[in-house]
C-alpha cells in the first residue's frame, strides 16, 4: 500500500512536451529521475512508478480530463487524500516560484477543476509551479507554449526545488517543506 501519492498534471503527447502547462508532468519526470523511481506501470489511466511508500503518477490523457483517472488511481489504491499531492502549473505565480498549499479552488486551471470535481472534494495539497505570464499572448496561447532556451536554467532549478520540496514533504513533514519552499 501507498501513503504518498505525487500527481503532475500535463497534456498527453508530443505536441504538448516541453509546454508550459505541462510543467507537473515535468516535476514527475525529474522526480523520478532524481529518485531513481521509473515510471514504468501504467495504473487506471495513469502513467506510475513507485518506490517503497510513494507512487508517482501522469494522468495519460489530456488536462482537462484528469479528474477521471487521478480519482480512479486515489480510489482503487486507497490513497488517503491528505496524502494526495497534485502538482500544476499557475499563470498567476512570478516563473520558477513555488508554493506549496492545502486545498482551495481550481483559480481558472481547468485540469486542477476536473481533479476537484471528480474527486468531488478540494482537501488535498498543491504544488503550484509559477509559469508567469505573457502580456502579447492569451493565457490558452501562453499556457500551450514551449519553454524557450533563456527558460531552461529557471526550469531546471525551479523542477529541482519542486522535487527537493516534495521529498522533504514526505519524509520530514508538509510543514517543513511548506517553511522551507514557499518563500523561495
Amino acid at each position: 500500500m501507498f501513503s504518498f501519492l505525487l500527481c503532475g498534471l500535463g497534456n498527453k503527447g508530443f505536441e504538448y512536451s516541453y509546454t508550459r502547462h505541462n510543467i507537473g508532468y515535468l516535476v514527475i519526470d525529474r522526480y523520478s529521475e532524481k529518485f531513481n523511481i521509473p515510471l514504468t506501470k501504467k495504473r487506471y489511466g495513469c502513467k506510475t512508478g513507485a518506490q517503497d511508500n510513494v507512487l508517482l503518477a501522469k494522468p495519460d490523457t489530456y488536462m482537462n480530463l484528469s479528474g477521471t483517472p487521478v480519482s480512479s488511481l486515489i480510489r482503487n489504491m486507497n490513497i488517503p487524500l491528505e496524502n494526495f499531492i497534485l502538482i500544476h502549473d499557475d499563470l498567476d505565480m512570478d516563473f520558477g516560484r513555488i508554493k506549496i498549499k492545502w486545498n482551495g479552488g481550481h483559480g481558472g486551471h481547468k485540469g486542477v477543476g476536473s481533479v476537484i470535481g471528480a474527486l468531488q472534494s478540494n482537501l488535498f495539497h498543491r504544488v503550484k509551479i509559477g509559469i508567469g505570464r505573457n502580456p502579447s499572448m492569451t493565457p490558452e496561447d501562453y499556457v500551450l507554449s514551449r519553454f524557450q532556451k533563456e527558460d531552461a536554467e529557471t526550469l531546471r532549478e525551479s523542477l529541482d526545488s519542486v522535487a527537493e520540496a516534495l521529498h522533504v514533504f514526505i519524509y520530514e513533514g508538509k510543514e517543513k517543506a511548506m517553511s522551507m519552499y514557499n518563500r523561495q
